[in-house]
């Protein structure tokens, strides 16, 4: 550590006999039936005078729809039929196009899979993954700091941040590093996320590369802007995270809007991180502090002097000891002060020298929207059924995708439609079925992105040990984190007489 950012140390007041594809079948509608998928916890996961939320139906949600008939509806609420009280709208209330997992903290994902039809995802279908309850924030009160190896140290208000450099626009795929979790066997603790902690946004904030050239900070390749939300409770671990200086300088934003107006207090009102193309863990909500330095934080003296005996962590937890890929329930992840690369899949496959992977760069996806779980549908009068769904793949292009209906026997290549915007943004993809019988199937889906990773096809067993993809297989690992198998991912469908 540098003289220069030692004399800015941190302050103690700072702060996932049959054929494999019948197991699988099985295994979803025990889920289902038993409702192991609404599981809820706190540690293991991804992330006041708040903005209305957006007003208007859910994606999918019109009963002339073709994806009407989908059995996966939003948690109901009951309604009110006595006299008015003074309490807020639910959760639920809120986001009605969510299932929630967890009221406090606020944790819900998409409730149907009518919303992965759709190029933009609203805010009343967007996943909202919190450590801690909303905070109430003023934002005339609030502020950001730059602190570390800068010229001028600097408490920024919401005003300076927004009025006083350029405005960036981008559409981000923001998914859960959990996302998928429910879907690991044996399961994990944290959140049962199925899949849909996942969602397509257009971001519009401040560009930090602007932030830090106006203060003299130091933006070599090799450093780190470590970043910090503010809503953690008095004594608890702060919510931090290290990008890299070569993503901060590309396209990082400080994000206040959401699809055009304010974003709500759930998902970080009144300033969020924006890393385009990198799981949703690495986008810090409510930000009060960035801090410039040589490394990620790790070790003394960002592990507080005089934290309680049981270990409590304070600025290194979220990003030194979670959202990291470790395959062994009672071991502790390898921490680095910076690594060779923060591609996630490409950690994963340089294992020797990154023993545990950090969830940074997105790995290839997909998912099919329509049809949804244990739907019905009715072909065509020409006989056809049109498959669609969304795939993506992080910084990284997505160059094709495959649809099976046999549940991953053989496969068809899909088309893209809709808008073609950034990397960082899921394309549209459809594939027209013809002629499918009358008859239950397995439907999968299967992205491959512009440099030849292709999604495998199942979650690998404990003892297997994997700390990386192998032989079609995605590690089980004990945060339940990155799961992108496609079988654990597939659709049952019903397909009825025409």
């Amino acid at each position: 550590m540098s003289q220069k950012e030692s004399e800015r140390r941190p302050e103690a007041d700072d702060r996932e006999g049959a054929p494999a594809r019948d197991r699988y079948v099985e295994r979803r509608r025990f889920l289902l039936a038993t409702g192991a998928l609404a599981g809820v916890g706190v540690l293991a996961g991804c992330g006041g005078s708040a903005p209305e939320t957006e007003t208007g139906s859910p994606t999918g949600t019109d009963t002339e729809s073709p994806m009407a008939t989908e059995t996966e509806e939003p948690t109901e609420t009951e309604t009110e039929t006595e006299e008015p009280t003074e309490e807020s709208p639910s959760l639920a209330e809120r986001y009605p196009g969510l299932r929630i997992l967890s009221p406090e903290p606020e944790n819900a994902e998409a409730a149907a899979r009518s919303t992965y039809t759709e190029y933009i995802t609203s805010r009343e279908e967007h996943y909202i993954r919190n450590h801690y309850p909303t905070p109430s924030i003023e934002e005339s009160e609030w502020t950001v700091s730059l602190t570390g190896l800068v010229d001028s140290e600097v408490e920024l208000s919401m005003d300076e941040i927004k009025n006083s450099f350029g405005t960036a626009s981008v559409t981000h795929t923001m998914q859960c590093a959990g996302n998928g979790r429910s879907y690991f066997d044996p399961q994990v603790g944290g959140n049962q996320w199925t899949y849909g902690a996942v969602g397509n946004t257009v971001w519009t904030g401040t560009p930090i590369s602007e932030i830090l050239e106006a203060y003299g900070a130091e933006t070599s390749e090799e450093y780190f802007l470590t970043v910090m939300g503010g809503e953690h409770p008095e004594g608890e671990d702060v919510f931090t995270r290290s990008i890299p200086m070569s993503k901060v300088l590309d396209d990082t934003l400080l994000a206040y809007n959401m699809n055009g107006s304010p974003v709500s207090a759930d998902h970080g009102f009144p300033v969020r991180l924006l890393v385009p193309g990198w799981f949703g863990c690495n986008n810090v909500k409510w930000v009060n502090r960035m801090h410039v330095m040589e490394t990620m934080v790790i070790g003394q003296p960002w592990e507080e002097e005089g934290a309680p005996e049981n270990g409590q962590r304070t600025f290194t937890h979220w990003q030194q000891y979670s959202y990291r890929v470790d395959p062994a329930e009672d071991s502790s992840a390898t921490q680095y002060e910076r690594i060779p690369t923060y591609d996630t899949r490409e950690q994963m496959e340089r294992t020797e020298e990154i023993r545990n992977a950090y969830m940074y760069d997105q790995v290839e996806k997909s998912l099919i929207g329509y049809p949804g779980e244990e739907q019905t549908v009715t072909p065509s009068p020409s006989g056809t059924v049109e498959v669609i769904g969304v795939a993506w793949a992080g910084d990284d292009a997505v160059e094709t995708v495959e649809v099976s209906t046999d549940g991953g026997d053989t496969w068809n290549e899909a088309e893209f439609f809709g808008p073609m915007g950034e990397a960082t943004g899921w394309r549209q993809f459809r594939y027209v079925w013809s002629d499918p019988s009358p008859g239950e199937y397995t439907l999968a889906s299967r992205a491959t992105d512009e440099r030849g990773y292709t999604q495998p096809a199942t979650v690998s067993a404990p003892d297997q040990q994997l700390r990386g993809i192998e032989n079609d297989q995605f590690p089980w690992n004990q945060g339940g984190y990155g799961n992108n198998a496609y079988m654990s991912h597939a659709v049952t469908c019903t397909v009825e007489e025409r």
